[in-house]
Order: structure tokens, then sequence, then C-alpha cells
């Protein structure tokens, strides 16, 4: 059986991630922040959860050595758990790129040497065309009119760790992607996206490729991105 990890899956695209992957005959853990809100997915899922702040050292830590005791292995890491900032200071600045980009950091760290126990490791990161410089200086692309810095350097920041995964540890297949834009908690102001089950579906067809399809690339539902 297939064993997963997904953090910030208590709601949105993680927990919709975690359900097709359910269904496909994995065992999800889901990571979140919140105890109760991960206890009471995971028991709506079929699912297992440990509590896992990925802007936490010492969570992160304790949320791996968790799951290998219980696992002794890792086969799929979805990093998934994230924050849009609208504002422009420092601390706006700070949250951003801990949790986007430092948290992919910790958790990767910590899940390595799990991953290296398992037989076809990947790692999909979440990430966004918001991040891509391609997309944001072209105008015939939606994110060129969007002004939210933060959230598109933090997650340049983390297709980059991505693809500098994937050369430091070609045993291990790493990708980031663009889910498409998507209603969720961190799109409700603006009222925008489709639903979560369709971008849940472009996360689960790079987490269920291994090692048989690309690595160390930023995708979408079409294809490989440029960035």
């Amino acid at each position: 059986m297939t064993v997963t990890l997904i953090t910030g899956a208590n709601k949105g695209i993680g927990y919709e991630t975690a359900r097709q992957l359910l269904e496909l005959g994995h065992r999800v853990w889901i990571g979140a922040r919140d105890v109760e809100r991960g206890e009471k997915a995971a028991a709506e899922l079929g699912a297992r959860s440990v509590q896992l702040d990925v802007t936490d050292d010492a969570s992160v830590g304790s949320a791996l050595a968790a799951i290998d005791t219980a696992e002794g292995r890792l086969d799929v890491l979805v990093h998934n758990a994230g924050v849009l900032e609208t504002g422009l200071d420092g601390p706006a600045a700070l949250r951003s790129f801990d949790t986007n980009a430092v948290g992919i950091v910790r958790v990767t760290e910590a899940a390595l040497p799990l991953l290296r126990r398992s037989a076809d490791p990947t790692v999909v990161t979440v990430s966004s065309s918001m991040g891509s410089f391609w997309a944001v200086t072209n105008p015939e692309r939606p994110e060129s009119g969007v002004p939210l810095a933060l959230y598109a350097a933090s997650e340049a920041a983390a297709t980059m760790l991505t693809v500098q995964y994937s050369r430091a540890h070609p045993d291990i297949t790493f990708n980031a992607l663009e889910p498409g834009t998507t209603a969720t908690d961190m799109t409700a102001a603006m009222g925008i996206g489709r639903p979560v089950e369709e971008s849940a579906r472009v996360v689960v067809r790079l987490a269920t490729l291994g090692s048989a399809g690309p690595t160390g690339t930023l995708r979408d539902e079409a294809g490989e991105l440029p960035w």
C-alpha cells in the first residue's frame, strides 16, 4: 500500500486530494496545524492524521517521526500547505516565505530518510503559475494582471526548491504544479475558482506518476509550464 503524507490537508485541495488518493488505495496521512481539525478530516475520510505545522521545526520532526514509527517509510509527499498574503510588509513577507518556501525545506529534509526507504518515492509541490516569470510577464496570461507580490515570489521560491531537490536527489521524483484557480478559503475574498475536485485531480495525477513520469518540472493539467 502506498503511504502518502499531505500537508495542510484538513480542507481545500489537500482534503480533496486525500479523498481521491484514498479511493486509489493509498494510506493517507493528513498533516494539519490544528489537531482537532486534522482528526475530524481524517475521521470523515478514513485517513490518518498527524499534527504538522510547516513553520515549526519541532512539529515537523515529531510528525515525520510518528509516520516513521507507524509506517517505516513514506512513498508520496504532497506539499500543499500555503498562505496567500495580500499585504506587502515585513511581517507578511516572513509569513509568506516561512510557509510557502521554508516549510518545503523543513518537511522535505525531515521526510528524506523515509522517502529513501520507498521503492518509488515521489514529492509533489502545490505551487502556482503566479511564481512563473513567463506567466506574470505575458500580457495574454491572467497572472500578468494580478498584483500579489509576496505570493508570487514565495511560489517562485517553492518551484525553484522543487527543481533543486530533483537535482540533488535524482532517485526521487520531484515536481511542482499549478493546480488551477480553485475556490478555496484562500480565494474566497476574490470569489473565483473552480471546484476543488478538478484541481485535486491535477495533484493526484502527479502524485501517482512515480519514476515513470517527469522530474524537476512545473506543470499544470495540460503539461509542462515555462517559468
